[in-house]
């Protein structure tokens, strides 16, 4: 069965830094574009991070331009999140995406992992 699975999340002080990781099984990791979204109490999901499936492309929130970077290991079938400089306003449960490209037989396909807390505080 398709799986993904958060880890990496935790306590972190301001300024610190944090790494991600989702690791995927069940399905062709590499040929799914990836996306890091979060989830503050009272608030609604909002995307952080995406790449491609080849990794060469990337966009991030306005918010975290400059100090998170994503980036996959397609031959580990994980994504990263690299959180550099981090805020008390990070803090929420952050989530992994997995979707394909839109096929004639499937359409898309999307993939949710569980989440993992972060949470930035002095």
């Amino acid at each position: 069965q398709v799986q993904l699975v958060e880890s990496g999340g935790g306590l972190v002080q301001p300024r610190g830094s944090l790494r991600l990781s989702c690791t995927a099984s069940g399905f062709t990791f590499s040929t799914y574009a990836l996306t890091w979204y979060r989830q503050a109490p009272g608030k609604e999901r909002e995307l952080v991070a995406t790449i491609t499936s080849a990794g060469g492309s990337t966009n991030y929130a306005d918010s975290v331009k400059g100090r998170f970077t994503i980036s996959r290991d397609n031959a580990k079938n994980t994504v990263y999140l690299q959180m550099n400089s981090l805020k008390p306003e990070d803090t929420a449960v952050y989530y992994c995406n997995a979707r394909s490209a839109w096929n004639m037989f499937t359409g898309v396909m999307d993939y949710w992992g569980q989440g993992t807390q972060v949470t930035v505080s002095s």
